[in-house]
């Protein structure tokens, strides 16, 4: 169970958050959660949280993506497809759903794709996968927004940017995913990564909560890692300094 817990690496799985957390006393656990503010409910106050999503939503965008996704994807080599562009806000709340069927979800997409063309230089549309985070990136902005101090806890970080600084700098060698499918060498080199950085070995031997897989599980608990990182004061901000959205919510990556 993950009340107590002082850190959390959180990751969005298929309807839900999977989180990896740490108490004061050093227990870890595995724990999913049907929404973000439920998986907050169940940490202590001063709970210091690393999740895979972006935070912080400008209301143009210049260049490929968010200041934080450009700044992080020079460090991932052959990783750096795993950073998604997310467009200005706008493209983001105009309809995330949900929808009622594939026809509805197409057309949503379609239009939230038209509208970050217009709100940003060079024109860019938005990707199937950027798309699909869009209500869960909202779900975070929307408690951050109605409670500003949760910025203060709650960093976005992103799985490959913290193997690679977990590696030393460089990018993981194998990719985590071929085609769609997870890719087991990928997964090996993650998990051995992982343990070399004190990982509790029981986070990875534990049954993985559904409906997250093995590979939502490796992300949450390099989410943990980072949240140790950012305990401690080592984690980078890319860029650092962060910037900020109209709503004061930082755009920075943290790893």
């Amino acid at each position: 169970m993950a009340d107590g817990a002082v850190l959390a690496g959180v990751d969005g799985c298929p309807g839900a958050w999977i989180a990896a957390t740490e108490a004061a006393d050093g227990r870890t656990a595995l724990a999913v959660f049907p929404a973000f503010a439920d998986l907050l409910a169940a940490l202590r106050p001063e709970a210091i949280v690393a999740v895979d999503m972006p935070i912080g939503l400008p209301e143009r965008i210049d260049g490929p993506g968010r200041a934080a996704e450009q700044a992080a994807r020079p460090h991932l080599g052959p990783r750096q497809s795993s950073v998604f562009s997310i467009p200005a806000r706008a493209a983001v709340e105009i309809d995330p759903g949900p929808h009622e069927d594939g026809e509805a979800r197409a057309l949503a997409h379609r239009r939230a794709s038209e509208l970050a063309r217009t709100l940003s230089d060079p024109p860019r549309g938005v990707s199937r996968q950027g798309f699909m985070l869009f209500p869960k990136i909202l779900e975070i902005d929307r408690l951050l927004r109605a409670d500003p101090a949760l910025a203060n806890r709650v960093h976005e970080s992103h799985p490959e940017l913290a193997f690679a600084m977990l590696n030393g700098g460089a990018a993981m060698a194998q990719p985590k995913k071929v085609r769609g499918q997870v890719f087991a060498p990928g997964l090996a080199e993650r998990r051995a990564l992982l343990l070399s950085n004190d990982l509790p070995p029981a986070l990875l031997v534990a049954p993985v909560p559904r409906p997250a897989r093995e590979d939502d599980r490796l992300d949450a608990c390099a989410m943990l890692l980072v949240a140790r990182r950012i305990r401690a004061g080592t984690a980078r901000a890319f860029p650092d300094p962060p910037g900020r959205d109209a709503h004061g919510l930082p755009v920075t990556i943290r790893a």
